[in-house]
């Protein structure tokens, strides 16, 4: 789809402006409506792909992307489109002006964001997951990357239905049989890495990830072996972020590290409350530093699933993409 510059005499793609694991994201115009739109082109099925599977799979696109567009919130990316063209799938979608998460932790070379500015995306996320979470909607792969912040300070998240749908085309090990997974380990939740089901909560773990990284500089768990960041989700209790930051709030230290709990029901109930804990902590005294570390819980014996064991670090926010 890259070639076809024109998609069904509508879409014009104009310029590239970004490509990840599920395909590319381009800049193009609206020549019905006359509006710059962006579209995201995902990854053709294949040459030959076995037909009922593509057909379920175009159907659960068309459902994931019908879901995705019926929500309306200030903090979600407006999709208006979707469809197929030479065998690929493609939604189109608000064309926003700013810089992703991980782009502005690069920008920073890895230090931290400014503290107000920690607090503040911290808000609006939350807020635009509380809102999701209340329409049955759970992203299963929040990351930096997948988080934007506009010029004018408005922070959206990105590709909700997309990241199930991403499973289905194949960027799993129960797919393709390859023992790839989905992406970076280094937001993944306990219970994702186990293989469990998984429902909101595990998104207010991902959003526990990525505060972490906004406000020290790194993600809770800084390795570069993935198997050893997945055994850290899983039995090893982060570093509290103000050993590593003093000037963090206290409120806040303590509502990441509530959202990073090894068991789902050790985290906040759902986000509103997360909303309401760090609306009421603003502007209250930073106490002092807490410098020691909380003890790691002891290792478990149990194994990881099979998928992780060929399994990359993937790309963080702080690393090299």
């Amino acid at each position: 789809m890259a070639d076809t510059r024109l998609i069904h005499g509508r879409y014009r793609l104009l310029e590239l402006i970004g490509r990840g694991g599920m395909g590319e994201v381009w800049a193009a115009r609206d020549e019905s409506l006359g509006r710059r739109v962006a579209v995201k082109c995902l990854k053709p099925l294949g040459p030959q792909p076995e037909q009922s599977f593509a057909r379920v799979l175009r159907e659960r696109f068309r459902r994931e992307a019908r879901v995705a567009a019926a929500l309306q919130h200030r903090g979600v990316t407006v999709v208006h489109d979707l469809g197929e063209f030479e065998g690929a799938l493609y939604l189109v979608m608000e064309l926003l002006d700013g810089r992703n998460l991980s782009q502005l932790l690069e920008d920073g070379k890895g230090h931290p964001l400014p503290v107000p500015d920690v607090v503040d995306i911290a808000e609006q996320v939350s807020s635009a997951l509380a809102y999701t979470h209340q329409q049955g909607i759970v992203h299963r792969d929040l990351k930096p990357a997948n988080i934007m912040r506009l010029a004018d300070g408005t922070v959206k998240i990105l590709d909700f239905g997309i990241a199930r749908l991403g499973a289905d085309i194949g960027f799993t090990s129960r797919l393709t049989g390859t023992g790839i997974a989905m992406g970076t380990p280094h937001y993944m939740s306990p219970e994702q890495i186990g293989g469990a089901s998984v429902d909101h909560r595990s998104d207010l773990y991902s959003l526990g990830c990525v505060l972490y990284e906004l406000a020290t500089g790194a993600p809770p768990f800084d390795l570069d072996d993935a198997w050893a960041i997945l055994v850290g989700h899983r039995d090893t209790v982060p570093e509290p972020p103000r050993a590593r930051r003093a000037e963090l709030p206290v409120f806040f230290e303590e509502a990441v590290l509530d959202l990073l709990a090894k068991e789902p029901g050790a985290r906040p109930p759902d986000a509103r409350e997360l909303v309401r804990r760090l609306a009421a902590g603003r502007g209250l005294p930073t106490a002092p530093a807490v410098l020691g570390a909380t003890a790691p819980e002891p290792p478990r014996t149990r194994g990881l699933p099979s998928w992780a064991r060929g399994m990359t670090t993937g790309h963080k926010a702080t690393g090299s993409a």
